[in-house]
């Protein structure tokens, strides 16, 4: 009994975290997610020519209200209706330009199968209390708590300002 129990004590230790997970910023930096400790994450995959992509505005509302205690991270994808055709250096362009984008953002990833972004796998198989499955469009949304563990998923409909994530900061 005491054997199983160390072993499913182990393998629990041992279960990802989004803090097992570094990413590279639009700018050329490693950024490893552990850094933000203590803070709640919510990161979002972006496209600069979506229907969606007004939410930038609120993200950057999101990134300056709730700061002290929120890290508010893009991830811009080019996996939906090559919604983000350009490169990191257009990307930074256009969302400082129009919508003042201060928070962090990633450089281009893929967020769908083949080649899905390490990060996107682990967060779209993690277990929480809303839904887990493949990305369905530009601007989801995952709520990481300060102890690195997944708390909440939105799809691209539910705005950044919404209750159901402003609810739970």
């Amino acid at each position: 009994m005491a054997t199983v129990l160390c072993m499913v004590l182990s393998m629990m230790m041992a279960a990802p975290s989004v803090y097992d997970y570094s990413f590279t910023s639009i700018d050329g930096k490693k950024i490893e997610l552990s850094t933000f400790k203590g803070k709640k994450i919510l990161i979002v995959n972006t496209a600069s020519k979506c229907g969606f992509t007004k939410q930038y505005k609120d993200l950057q509302k999101l990134h300056e209200q709730y700061g002290d205690k929120l890290v508010v991270i893009g991830f811009p994808a080019n996996n939906f209706g090559s919604q983000e055709p350009g490169s990191n250096e257009d990307i930074q362009a256009f969302c400082e330009k129009n919508y003042g984008v201060t928070f962090l953002l990633s450089e281009k990833v893929n967020v769908k199968d083949p080649g899905m972004a390490p990060l996107f796998k682990y967060l779209t198989r993690a277990n929480n209390p809303d839904f887990t499955g493949d990305i369905k469009w530009n601007f989801e949304k995952f709520l990481i708590d300060e102890n690195g563990k997944l708390i909440g998923r939105y799809r691209s409909a539910v705005n950044p300002l919404d209750e159901k994530i402003t609810g739970r900061l």
